[in-house]
């Protein structure tokens, strides 16, 4: 008997199941689904591994949490399998006792993602996660740190702090990060999650400047190229403050990348808003783009807006992907015959600190090293140790 965790969206999800699959009592024939809800497609998504997972597995229970859990528990409870729906509250004490905001790490993990933060202040019209997540709540440093040494006593070689607004962590994000590393030498990568442009602080910036450390990729939520949009998404940054972040970002550190969350279609977003969104990838050299196309959440202002149609949305998303794959490939090529820093994450794969694939035959699990790029095949780079 064990527990299995299959785990939808975001890092902190991940991060969540980790603490669940850990704490488990031995001896329970369990799935516990992790569920996102960001989107109706992921919504969608987590009823579709909810239906594999009995299908694979017919005589385990089934647990359902995370933010779909929290936001549609009733559309879970009827399906078959399904023994018992958790919401976000209770998810870290669904299979054990075990307090909702203790740090979760991602056992056993060269790779270790660890919360520092959940929920979110801000209302942003398309958003129902603060709905499900609830407000900011931050985790005090010494839980922090003693969750981050019980990850690297496991063999984590890269830790990655997440939540679901980490940069409204109280007290700052640069002034956590700053005094993480101070008090944890054997932390040699420090990698971020999602951060909200218009938060990121000074401290935050003058470790991206000085602390090798702290990896060189950093994921902005961008979500739209035009001012009105922005406007309407209730974001709090313009097109012009994401651009100068990222101008700062690399005038700091100058093998910087970026990725961004982008939305496509959003309502009322004309041709002329939606080519701001297009031409922001090249503005903000975004190599890593994830796009969504616009999807009208539930009790939320941007779902009684009016709404583009279906093929529009579609559309307009289609031409981000292109344009954001053609940028990335264009980057992958450009690293061809460098040496990168490389942290090896599985048989034979891994990231370079500013996050491409690198495929390099022979590499054992949690190797790190010098590579030499030779080439470039579909995403992932290949490489040869230097």
């Amino acid at each position: 008997m064990s527990v299995e965790t299959v785990t939808l969206g975001c890092r902190l999800n991940f991060a969540e199941s980790a603490t669940i699959a850990r704490t488990a009592p031995n001896g329970e024939d369990w799935i516990v689904v992790n569920s996102c809800a960001v989107t109706n497609e992921a919504v969608r998504q987590t009823r579709q591994a909810i239906r594999r997972a009995h299908r694979q597995r017919p005589s385990a229970k089934i647990l359902v949490t995370g933010c779909a859990a929290e936001l549609e528990p009733a559309s879970f409870v009827t399906m078959p399998g399904v023994s018992r729906v958790v919401g976000n509250a209770r998810k870290l004490s669904s299979m054990a006792a075990n307090d909702v905001m203790a740090p979760a790490g991602l056992l056993a993990n060269v790779k270790s993602f660890v919360a520092v933060q959940t929920g979110c202040d801000h209302r942003c019209t398309f958003c129902s996660i603060w709905q499900a997540r609830g407000p900011s709540l931050s985790l005090p440093f010494e839980a922090i740190r003693d969750a981050v040494a019980r990850e690297l006593d496991r063999g984590a070689k890269e830790i990655v702090l997440t939540g679901v607004d980490i940069t409204d962590y109280s007290g700052g994000l640069g002034n956590l990060c700053q005094h993480l590393l101070a008090a944890e030498p054997r932390l040699k990568r420090l990698r971020l999650s999602s951060l909200d442009s218009i938060e990121i602080d000074d401290l935050l910036f003058e470790l991206i400047a000085g602390e090798p450390r702290l990896m060189p990729h950093f994921h902005l939520s961008l979500q739209a190229g035009d001012d009105m949009i922005l406007k309407r998404m209730r974001r709090r940054h313009s097109r012009a403050d994401a651009v100068r972040t990222v101008e700062r970002i690399k005038g700091a550190r100058g093998d910087a990348t970026i990725g961004a969350d982008l939305i496509a279609g959003f309502p009322t977003e004309t041709d002329a808003m939606a080519l701001n969104s297009l031409r922001l990838l090249e503005d903000c050299d975004v190599i890593a783009a994830h796009i969504f196309p616009f999807s009208p959440r539930p009790n939320t202002p941007a779902s009684r807006m009016p709404q583009l149609s279906g093929e529009i949305v579609k559309a307009r998303a289609a031409r981000l992907r292109i344009a954001a794959a053609d940028r990335r490939g264009r980057w992958l090529e450009s690293m061809i015959g460098t040496v990168q820093p490389l942290l090896v994450e599985g048989p034979d794969k891994g990231h370079t600190d500013n996050f491409a694939p690198v495929a390099i035959a022979g590499a054992r699990r949690g190797q790190t090293g010098r590579a030499l790029i030779t080439g470039c095949d579909g995403d992932y780079l290949t490489a040869v140790w230097a």
